[in-house]
């Protein structure tokens, strides 16, 4: 085996910054890609946590240079969902056996968004109970915010940084956005008992891979318990990807990187959920799969309505658009079955990293 490789499985944070650049610098990728995966079974076992995805709607106060549903973009048919439409597909995804959703939206600000938001959170609770995870997925809010709606019910909250270096932030984001105030929310996630999640986009105009591999250690420094990443896909309705064009190569080639990213992380922090993100598919068919072969132990299908779904494309070429949910859970399990996973049916599907809450898997059958 490869000595840094080896060395990465004896135990977690075990390799030095320049030896993570190493790693993601290899391109003979398949020894990198076996040893995630084995770890990855050591700590999960060769299981899949589900996370069913509501796009609760695409207004956004923000402006990012690189999303689809930034505030700028003018193509954009806005829309949000009904609290009882809301309600209507998590309670379908707890009928259906998935162990969690994700509410996910454009970043608002405002008393209305949050009472709105807390609503759907306790109304969720008061059926699915503490062993039906809720992921929120909402941006930057206050600290009271964010107790709000976790004494409403929401167990996880996914912010992602983007890019860990304040430099290369800068370039993603309009003046007005602040580095430190997102690094803070997810101080303040952290503070509240959130089982606390981010992630960064791989294959960046300009990004090295000391970028990356800074963005992996960063999140051990903020002692994440799940990690969202994913390779960066261009919006042609955005400052950042106008003018990139998606060829074969190109999407390659981001792939490679993304489920670079994946293994290198699994080796690096060990014990966290890592999602086998959709824009994997986006790039390869089996790009999903491919991810969980690299380490990853979480997969988040769309459960939201397929009228809704063309309006909630933050990236290019998004997958599964006219699929809807019943054909995506049946596709799902078959893929995962096809690679010799199996699907954590009816678990929350807790990160092991994440001490806040008792295990409420024990006791049940997978």
């Amino acid at each position: 085996m490869d000595p840094l490789i080896a060395k990465a499985m004896l135990r977690p944070y075990n390799l030095a910054h320049d030896e993570i650049v190493s790693l993601l610098a290899l391109e003979d990728t398949a020894e990198l890609f076996s040893a995630a995966y084995e770890l990855k079974c050591r700590q999960v076992g060769k299981v899949v946590a589900l996370r069913g995805l509501i796009e609760l709607g695409n207004h956004c106060a923000k402006n990012c240079y690189y999303c689809g549903i930034r505030r700028g973009n003018p193509n954009v048919r806005r829309y949000r969902l009904s609290e009882d439409d809301a309600l209507r597909m998590a309670r379908w995804s707890f009928e259906q056996g998935y162990g969690s959703v994700v509410l996910q939206s454009g970043e608002i600000e405002s008393d209305e968004n949050t009472e709105y938001i807390g609503r759907i959170v306790k109304r969720i609770h008061d059926f699915g109970g503490d062993d039906f995870g809720i992921t929120l997925c909402l941006g930057e809010q206050t600290e009271e915010v964010y107790r709000f709606w976790r004494e409403a019910g929401a167990h996880r909250y996914l912010l992602r940084i983007e890019s860990s270096v304040p430099e290369l932030y800068a370039k993603l984001h309009p003046a007005d956005h602040s580095y430190a105030r997102r690094v803070e929310c997810l101080r303040a996630l952290k503070r509240l008992g959130y089982q606390t999640g981010s992630g960064v986009m791989c294959g960046l105009p300009g990004q090295t891979l000391d970028d990356l591999a800074n963005d992996i250690e960063f999140y051990h420094d903020m002692d994440l318990d799940m990690i969202g990443m994913g390779p960066y896909l261009p919006h042609k309705d955005t400052p950042l990807g106008s003018d990139i064009e998606i060829t074969p190569e190109y999407a390659a080639n981001q792939l490679k990187l993304g489920l670079k990213m994946i293994a290198v992380t699994r080796l690096y922090l060990h014990d966290v959920n890592i999602a086998a993100t959709t824009v994997l598919q986006a790039l390869d068919d089996r790009g999903r799969e491919q991810g969980l072969l690299a380490g990853a132990n979480v997969m988040m299908p769309n459960v939201t309505d397929t009228e809704y779904r063309e309006n909630y494309q933050l990236y290019e070429n998004k997958p599964c658009l006219e699929e809807n949910s019943t054909k995506c859970r049946n596709c799902l399990n078959w893929r995962v079955l096809a690679i010799g996973e199996k699907i954590n049916w009816g678990q929350r599907g807790d990160s092991p990293h994440c001490k806040t809450f008792p295990d409420s898997n024990k006791g049940k059958k997978s």
